[in-house]
């Protein structure tokens, strides 16, 4: 995808001084010694490199360190100095080691972070027609796009909810397609000095973009969308430190900043929904959320997010008024009606190269709804042809759409009543 230019909304330039930094300097030689002791012999680009700071910054440090009898310089390599950690070097080297082994790009302050993703807050400019184009591959009515519309607007939590298999979770997966900007996401915070790992390549996406003038502590990502489900506990919104490196690891909802965080079928996670609504209550509300350091200190960060429940549950079995009432936005997806059913079907089918005879979808209906079935899913389609498919694949033969086997399909998918 292509990004707008982030100099309308934070472009940080590359510090050339401890002061400019922002991070306090004890941070910067932990670092430094830390990398040596992993490199070996070291230079002052290529540290530079590794810790993403600049060379007057690493110089500075690098002079401190030679005055403190920590470095021994081994010879020069054009301008540059070749070097290694000294006795007494290794040593405080290993003890800095001892309490914490991360030794990747330099922080950014909290305070920064802070800066940075209130200035780079989604701000959509979407209409009917652009909304429609983002949501292109799936069939979705025009009621639906409407509602949709103004809720991402807003940038307002949403409640998506309706029976199973109607395309909820695709939905809100697709949200992510109207930001045709990117966010500049830092590798780290640091807070009361410790160190925070914030960028994640699981969630955040670079851009093929690099910009020389911003500082090379953050980069350049796609809006980060985070997708959980059963699998949400209370652990993973809170800090996680990893007693092995000493370094602490984001919160979901942190990483999850300037974008969107969508918790999938909301009400079956082995964390009550009560117990998420209730931690949630506040940030929701306010747009900040407070996270605690192993050792009691509390500190505020920004909650500049999306979030969108997704359910097939009826939302007041899930929530009280008060929490509702925090999620302006309440979008019902009801089951697909039958020239619906029948454009899914067309496009599964032409999707899976697979032919089909001019009633097929019809009667794939009337199957659907044999035996008291009342409503037909968007989900069905997809799912009888996957069946069709394992059966071709099984007996060795070309899949077909053909009445024998879509019945055959439909039999194995439908529980007896």
């Amino acid at each position: 995808m292509s990004y707008q230019s982030t100099e309308a909304a934070f472009a940080p330039a590359i510090p050339q001084t401890y002061e400019e930094l922002g991070i306090p300097q004890t941070i910067v030689l932990d670092l430094m010694l830390r990398r040596m002791l992993m490199d070996g012999f070291s230079n002052l680009q290529r540290l530079s490199q590794c810790l993403k700071l600049s060379l007057p910054v690493i110089d500075t440090c690098f002079r401190h360190m030679r005055q403190q009898q920590l470095v021994e310089v081994k010879g020069m390599l054009g301008n540059d100095y070749q070097f290694t950690l000294s006795q007494a070097g290794k040593q405080l080297a290993s003890e800095r080691f001892q309490v914490n082994q991360y030794a990747g790009p330099a922080p950014v302050s909290l305070k920064d972070y802070q800066a940075a993703t209130q200035a780079q807050a989604a701000r959509p400019d979407i209409d009917h027609r652009t909304l429609k184009g983002s949501f292109s591959d799936l069939v979705v009515s025009d009621e639906l796009l409407d509602q949709l519309g103004p809720a991402l607007i807003s940038q307002s939590s949403i409640f998506i909810y309706g029976p199973s298999g109607n395309g909820k979770t695709s939905i809100a997966e697709r949200m992510l397609r109207v930001y045709q900007d990117g966010v500049l996401i830092p590798y780290a915070i640091e807070v009361d000095g410790q160190i925070i790992s914030l960028y994640d390549p699981v969630v955040h996406t670079p851009a093929d973009i690099e910009d020389p003038e911003i500082d090379p502590r953050w980069i350049l990502c796609r809006r980060p969308c985070i997708v959980v489900g059963g699998e949400l506990i209370p652990s993973m919104l809170e800090l996680r430190l990893d007693d092995s490196s000493g370094l602490y690891a984001a919160p979901l909802q942190l990483k999850a900043n300037n974008g969107i965080f969508i918790i999938d079928d909301f009400g079956r996670q082995l964390m009550s929904p009560r117990d998420l609504l209730n931690r949630w209550i506040v940030p929701l509300d306010r747009k900040v959320d407070y996270l605690t350091l192993r050792y009691g200190v509390k500190f505020q960060v920004p909650f500049e997010l999306m979030v969108v429940f997704s359910t097939n549950l009826d939302p007041s079995d899930l929530a009280d008024e008060a929490f509702l009432r925090r999620i302006h936005n309440k979008i019902y997806v009801e089951a697909v009606d039958s020239n619906s059913f029948d454009q899914i079907f067309s496009r599964v089918m032409q999707g899976r190269r697979l032919q089909t005879d001019h009633d097929s979808s019809e009667f794939l209906r009337q199957l659907c709804l044999r035996e008291g079935r009342t409503e037909l899913r968007a989900c069905y389609p997809s799912d009888i042809a996957n069946i069709i498919m394992a059966i071709g694949k099984y007996e060795g033969q070309p899949p077909v759409i053909t009445k024998s086997n879509l019945e055959r399909a439909a039999n194995l998918y439908f529980a007896k009543g």
